[in-house]
């Protein structure tokens, strides 16, 4: 198959220089080789880490374009993000991308619950151009998100239209998507 998703994906973890090899990174290898998804995975470890892998891959990286979703995986509650017992909101965030996000699926894993006013969301759409944001009401320490991820990213091989690949997903895994609480910001 011939595959035209790419993900990027960013975790944060307490230390680049001693990270693990997490569920997420044999998750997404499971994912190129079963479907044939592309994927980046990085790590981060301090807000300027997570710029700078950002600006990399928006200026380096000559695929650039053809990264349809940034996975972004990180501690977090609500409309701000965790990295290293420092918080950020999504504010800041869209205001380090502004601009940079354009036509972007933003997803958060349900590491953070994600949950937004419609003009928090609004705000961070309209900053950083990207097409949406997704994520999860519901944190489950027991529980991951990474094989309604896995299906949620598979969705775009079929489809272009996020609110269309929302309901195919809600067809496919609907139960999950309630207990996990599937939210999509566009």
């Amino acid at each position: 198959m011939d595959s035209d998703t790419f993900i990027f994906c960013l975790e944060a973890v307490p230390d680049i220089e001693t990270a693990p090899i997490s569920e997420v990174v044999k998750n997404l290898e499971q994912l190129a080789f079963e479907q044939g998804i592309t994927s980046i995975y990085k790590t981060c470890d301090t807000i300027e880490g997570l710029e700078e892998s950002l600006n990399t891959l928006l200026y380096d990286d000559h695929n650039f374009t053809n990264y349809e979703i940034i996975y972004l995986v990180m501690q977090g509650e609500g409309n701000s993000i965790c990295i290293n017992e420092y918080y950020y909101s999504l504010e800041e965030i869209a205001e380090l991308f502004e601009g940079k996000m354009k036509g972007k699926i933003v997803h958060f894993a349900n590491a953070k619950v994600l949950d937004l006013s419609n003009e928090e969301a609004q705000y961070f759409l309209d900053i950083t151009g990207a097409r949406a944001i997704s994520g999860y009401g519901t944190k489950f320490n027991a529980l991951t998100s990474s094989y309604l991820d896995k299906v949620f990213f598979s969705l775009f091989e079929e489809l272009n239209d996020v609110v269309e690949i929302v309901e195919a997903l809600h067809e496919k895994q609907y139960a999950i998507c309630k207990l996990l609480d599937f939210r999509l910001y566009y």
